[in-house]
């Protein structure tokens, strides 16, 4: 997946001596400079703490740029394909590079749907649990023992393996998800129904009981299908990087994605709805807004608005404006939509918008800003949110492990530090040790 060298060099000298590095250029955004041969040519690492700097690989899938607000899948924008696509599409879409044919289509759904139910015995995995443990928790262990039960999908180097394996996440996910969040309140497994699309039959094993029937709403449907697309992948993020540096040493897909779930649950990456609500009940009521404004502008106070800013978006977060719409239709549809919390995040966003200290330094609203909210709206207790950002985040994590895998480029991970410890020195016996 070689991108294009430009004629001219980028040129390093050091000590003396100067090394040539070709300068690659990718479809659009920044070109890079190859630095691949830099240590051989000058004894010499680069630094760069996050890696912000720094490519880690090519790749096909999707393209920010955070300077004007732009997100693409496989060059489709995001707003469009939240507006006029599903979850299952944008699956298809990114697995395989382009939207597919109505055959395709009805293939692919097909597929997912036959691998929707798990393995019975991984019922019993869940009493292994106790009954407070977190979702992700359980989530990270349970994705983690699924190579113990599908050994027919863990070849990496066979295609129609890959492809196996990939369909079984995707669909496998939201019924880990729905068993996690039933166990955790004592109600008995719903099982998947292959009648109902997607989200439709997540929210079904969600909310669903044996003792009376349950309709789903479908603008509810419709809306967290537009929040797993809005969450389907993000370039290289912390977790889809662990994804792929795990997955470079040949570790099979199940124990990768485990590996992504675990990043996820960090609370500066997948926990960022949540603390994004936490904030806006914090706050409770709008005449607090200026409060806690002028609190945000004071370093020394220590708070600081959640959902605000991004580390790529530089601009407003294309997700935000389709998640906040979908938030209102979620909230008019459930007839809350004088709910308190979205009174302070609409006046909260008014402000900071317009207010001098927050337009300058570009702390727009982001897509967790709302999300947390339409969640809590939906039925989902805060516990629930990042498993519900995982769900939607594997094919995205799927993806870019199996471009990963076909890159002849791809070596396994091994990243340089910059050593400051203690110099070469002697070991000293315990009884010279004073």
């Amino acid at each position: 997946m070689a991108s294009s060298n430009r004629t001219e060099n980028a040129k390093l000298t050091l000590n003396g001596t100067t090394a040539e590095m070709p300068v690659r250029s990718g479809t659009v955004g920044p070109d890079v400079v190859d630095i691949g041969r830099l240590y051989r040519d000058t004894g010499c690492f680069t630094y760069d703490p996050g890696f912000t700097s720094t490519a880690n690989c090519s790749s096909k899938i999707t393209y920010i740029d955070g300077d004007k607000g732009i997100l693409l899948h496989r060059g489709y924008p995001i707003d469009q394909l939240a507006e006029s696509s599903n979850f299952l599409e944008v699956c298809y879409l990114l697995l395989n590079g382009e939207l597919p044919t109505k055959t395709e289509r009805h293939e692919f759904d097909a597929a997912i749907t036959r691998h929707t139910m798990v393995h019975e015995q991984m019922t019993r995995f869940f009493t292994g649990f106790r009954r407070d443990a977190h979702p992700m928790a359980v989530v990270c262990g349970i994705v983690g023992a699924l190579s113990a039960f599908y050994h027919d999908s863990t070849d990496i180097n066979d295609p129609e393996q890959r492809r196996v394996a990939a369909n079984r996440m995707i669909a496998k996910m939201p019924t880990i998800a729905a068993m996690a969040y039933k166990y955790s309140i004592g109600q008995p497994f719903i099982y998947p129904r292959n009648d109902l699309d997607y989200t439709s039959n997540f929210l079904q094993m969600c909310f669903a009981v044996p003792c009376e029937p349950y309709v789903v709403n479908p603008i509810v449907a419709r809306a967290l299908d537009k929040i797993f697309i809005l969450h389907a992948d993000h370039e290289q993020n912390a977790s889809t990087s662990t994804v792929r540096l795990a997955g470079s040493s040949g570790a099979n897909p199940f124990a990768c994605i485990a590996a992504g779930v675990a990043c996820l649950w960090g609370p500066a990456h997948g926990g960022a709805n949540e603390a994004a609500l936490n904030m806006l009940q914090e706050i409770g009521s709008v005449d607090r807004i200026p409060e806690y404004i002028k609190m945000a502008k004071d370093k020394s106070s220590g708070f600081r608005l959640m959902g605000f800013g991004h580390r790529v978006y530089k601009n407003y977060d294309p997700r935000a404006k389709v998640m906040q719409k979908t938030c209102h239709e979620v909230l008019d549809s459930l007839g809350v939509h004088d709910e308190p919390l979205l009174k302070v995040a609409i006046e909260l966003e008014r402000i900071a918008l317009e207010d001098e200290y927050f337009v300058e330094k570009k702390l727009y609203p982001n897509i967790d800003f709302y999300s947390g909210i339409t969640l809590r709206a939906m039925g989902f207790p805060v516990s629930l949110f990042t498993v519900l950002f995982a769900v939607a985040r594997t094919v995205g994590w799927i993806a870019q492990w199996k471009e990963m895998i076909e890159d002849p480029e791809q070596r396994i991970g091994r990243p340089r530090q910059l050593y400051i410890g203690a110099a070469p020195r002697d070991f000293v016996p315990m009884n010279q040790r004073g």
